[in-house]
């Protein structure tokens, strides 16, 4: 059985890209080579790591990484987790197959740090359920 290649993109890779890999690696490592990459470098949240430590998974060891700086590999699935990575990805070669799903960015909530931890909380929630349903549809099921 071959590893599916999956690149969960977003512009920062801060909070929506880096729950998505660590969501995938949790629930099919065995299946799932899994990276996440932004069109631009920053850090992971602190919230992310916090509300993603809420459901067991610990992504604190992640680093935000630019995709222009991954290795050439083939990617079976491209996954832009964000409208503006979504917009601005470029070609990528060896893409089979190039999915968009659309997530608030939590990152940009304003208020306490309690407000911002709920926001962070439903999109990692939203992120959850979209990977079980795409995986139970078997849409990335390993060949």
């Amino acid at each position: 059985m071959d590893t599916v290649r999956v690149l969960f993109l977003c512009t920062h890779n801060s909070s929506r890209s880096q729950m998505s890999e660590g969501f995938l690696r949790a629930l099919g490592a065995q299946h799932y080579a899994v990276a996440s990459a932004g069109t631009e470098k920053t850090s992971v949240h602190p919230l992310a790591i916090r509300a993603m430590a809420e459901r067991g998974i610990d992504i604190s060891a992640h680093t935000s990484k630019v995709y222009s700086d991954l290795p050439p590999v083939r990617w079976d699935y491209l996954i832009t987790v964000c409208d503006a990575a979504n917009e601005r990805c470029p070609f990528m070669p060896g893409v089979q197959m190039r999915l968009h799903w659309s997530f608030e960015d939590p990152s940009r909530v304003v208020g306490s740090e309690e407000v911002r931890l709920a926001v962070f909380r439903q999109v990692r929630d939203q992120i959850a359920a979209c990977i079980a349903r795409w995986l139970s549809h078997g849409h990335a099921a390993p060949r």
